[in-house]
């Protein structure tokens, strides 16, 4: 099956991989976050036990690991100076965030920082982002405070960023991921998706606002993965966002216009979503894109939060 259009179109490759058919999985085993590694390895990080899965190129399981992220949140896959990949993990539920080789072995977590805020908001961190040029690590409290914090790379607690700075756009609702943009060798930006405003804000390496974007693309933001200029958002209600070097939308891919709708959650117009009856998953069509990874060769990797045992899609560039 090809969707897209123009030049964004793609084989989309429904059940590339699935998750293991096992009790754990079928209880929850959403997909939340994909990266492939320089092998050509594609892990993905779902709310099962374990939480690590690892495919080959063709879809097929050659391992796993990690129980001590119950509710698997976001992965972010980082190549360090010399040349060695590492895993950033979150869990929503119990604030773990973990630096982990591709071996499973932890060698740094991140902890909540001793705050006043946290007297009364809870901590829930949902995604992570490494800074290429000095290693700072950002960690975003998507899913609690709704703040960002950033470390240095040996873990020290520097400050936080909340989208009320200098010129920004307004108090993040949500903010559900963030993400070092290198594109055209410009230095490193953090782009936040700011998913319950519906927009991207994007910051410099010191927290200072640049910009913001996408109110009028956007309805859901959920993550960012990129290849060569191309930016691609996959947005929770329904679709994937495709956008250009200047983050101008190029268009959607597997779009279910029913579930986007007019941007309000979805669950009125589409009885039981996300946890669709497996007759109502259509090939061609998303239900709920949570995160994206692209590999060498172009293909977009895109995992749903969806129950039970996840949804894991590759789309493959129509040369």
């Amino acid at each position: 099956m090809i969707v897209g259009d123009g030049k964004q179109q793609y084989e989309w490759q429904e059940n590339w991989a699935k998750t293991p058919d096992t009790a754990a999985t079928q209880e929850n085993g959403r997909t939340h976050g994909v990266a492939e590694a320089k092998d050509g390895s594609v892990y993905v990080f779902h709310q099962s036990t374990p939480a690590v899965l690892v495919y080959d190129r063709d879809g097929n399981l050659t391992r796993s690991f990690s129980s001590d992220f119950p509710q698997a949140h976001g992965l972010t896959l980082v190549t360090e100076a010399d040349g060695v990949e590492y895993l950033w993990l979150t869990d929503e539920g119990t604030g773990r965030v973990a630096k982990l080789t591709l071996d499973g072995e932890t060698v740094q977590t991140i902890v909540r920082p001793d705050l006043p805020l946290y007297e009364t908001a809870r901590y829930s961190p949902t995604w992570v982002a490494v800074n290429p040029k000095n290693g700072d690590i950002w960690v975003t409290d998507g899913y609690g405070s709704g703040v960002i914090h950033r470390y240095r790379a040996d873990g020290a607690y520097v400050s936080s960023i909340d989208g009320t700075e200098d010129g920004a756009a307004g108090r993040f609702q949500c903010p559900h991921a963030v993400f070092f943009d290198t594109r055209g060798g410009k230095t490193p930006e953090l782009y936040v998706a700011d998913r319950g405003n519906h927009r991207v804000q994007v910051y410099d390496g010191d927290g200072g606002f640049k910009r913001v974007f996408g109110e009028d693309v956007f309805v859901h933001p959920c993550a960012f993965a990129t290849f060569g200029d191309t930016l691609y958002v996959p947005e929770l209600f329904g679709r994937l966002a495709v956008l250009d070097g200047d983050d101008r939308l190029i268009g959607y891919v597997g779009e279910d216009t029913e579930i986007v709708g007019d941007g309000s959650w979805p669950s009125g117009r589409v009885p039981a979503y996300p946890n669709l009856p497996t007759e109502q998953v259509r090939p061609g069509k998303f239900i709920a894109p949570h995160g994206v990874g692209t590999g060498t060769d172009g293909s977009i990797y895109v995992v749903e939060w969806y129950y039970p045992g996840g949804r894991i899609t590759r789309l493959t560039p129509v040369q």
